[in-house]
């Protein structure tokens, strides 16, 4: 092993012999033998250098045998080595660029264009495409409604996006007509309308402080109930799914137990939504390969994911999760051009 080492790197031959063999097997999906390595390398070696090249990388970690042929095939280790030093990743064409932006840009609402960038980056890819919904503190206020329960109880309707919903019942001191409620969800849908979460908070901060020296205790009633509202009903953590159903004929994932339990993970969210939300604060592109993930419904995967944003300010994630035999130089400018392209369509949409 020592022979392909230089300190703590892969030497520069070593390097060159890894990447032709991953190269060869994302094309083919095939163990490479030392024949095919030595067709394709271009380096003047013999056979038997190349094996011990290919021995000291097996050792190392970068490759493994599956079977007992001579064929080996890249390991995690190896596709992290490939993606992090050897891969060279192309801006996209501007045909395809062009494409994309036509399909993320015209008069779509924002619940639209999230689904359409999830159905895009399933399409271009052939893998699944995901798209996480923007983050509550970022969505936009539509209204706010208050509902009379009777029995001093009043149902908190908080209207975001276009997408959300959430309800809250509250506990009043006393009873609230229904022409009071009426003014008072009125008054606050004028106040908070178009205004994101973060911002909301702090108006009815100082709108509370205000009213309180009114006269008017139902507006301090209403305030404080919207403010409750907010603060007790964040918006759910959720993200869009689409072409799942690509990973069923995909050779890389043809093992029927492992497919069953990855779309378990699709369904239950948990595991999927932690993952992505360690992207939220990356510094663009972020890739899992298998087991890195953490989570053992995604040891087959890879997950290549981009942050997007509104006004400068991360809100949520988008990407592609397909096996880790991917066509990475592709697949990642795909999913950096789609996070920015989405980004700029949403800020038209606020």
């Amino acid at each position: 092993m020592n022979d392909i080492m230089q300190g703590t790197e892969l030497n520069e031959r070593a390097q060159h012999m890894l990447k032709v063999l991953i190269q060869r097997y994302l094309l083919e999906g095939q163990p490479v033998g030392s024949r095919a390595l030595s067709r394709d390398s271009g380096l003047k070696l013999s056979p038997a250098t190349i094996r011990n090249v290919m021995s000291d990388l097996e050792d190392a970690g970068f490759v493994a045998s599956p079977h007992t042929s001579a064929g080996r095939v890249p390991t995690v280790q190896g596709y992290r080595f490939f993606v992090d030093s050897l891969l060279s990743v192309t801006s996209m064409e501007c045909a395809e660029l062009g494409a994309l932006q036509q399909q993320l840009s015209g008069e779509k609402d924002r619940a639209i264009l999230l689904e359409s960038a999830s159905s895009i980056l399933s399409g271009v890819t052939q893998m699944a495409g995901i798209v996480t919904l923007p983050r509550a503190d970022h969505l936009l206020i539509d209204r706010v409604e208050f509902l009379s329960l009777g029995r001093s109880r009043v149902l908190v309707v908080l209207e975001a996006g276009d997408t959300d919903v959430q309800n809250r019942i509250m506990h009043t001191e006393r009873d609230f007509s229904p022409s009071e409620l009426e003014y008072a969800s009125n008054y606050l849908s004028a106040l908070l309308a178009g205004k994101n979460l973060s911002v909301v908070r702090r108006l009815l901060l100082n709108e509370l402080r205000s009213v309180q020296e009114d006269v008017s205790q139902m507006m301090v009633a209403a305030v404080d109930m919207a403010s409750q509202g907010i603060d007790l009903a964040p918006l759910k953590n959720d993200y869009l799914l689409a072409g799942e159903t690509n990973l069923m004929g995909n050779s890389g994932l043809n093992n029927v137990d492992k497919l069953r339990g990855l779309f378990e993970a699709f369904n239950q969210k948990q595991d999927i939504l932690h993952l992505l939300d360690q992207c939220i604060d990356a510094d663009g592109v972020q890739i899992f390969i298998g087991e890195e993930s953490g989570y053992q419904a995604l040891d087959e995967c890879s997950v290549v994911s981009a942050p997007y944003s509104i006004d400068n300010q991360v809100v949520g994630v988008l990407g592609v999760i397909g096996p880790t035999r991917m066509a990475y130089d592709r697949v990642i400018p795909i999913v950096d051009a789609t996070a920015r392209l989405l980004g700029a369509a949403l800020n038209l949409k606020k």
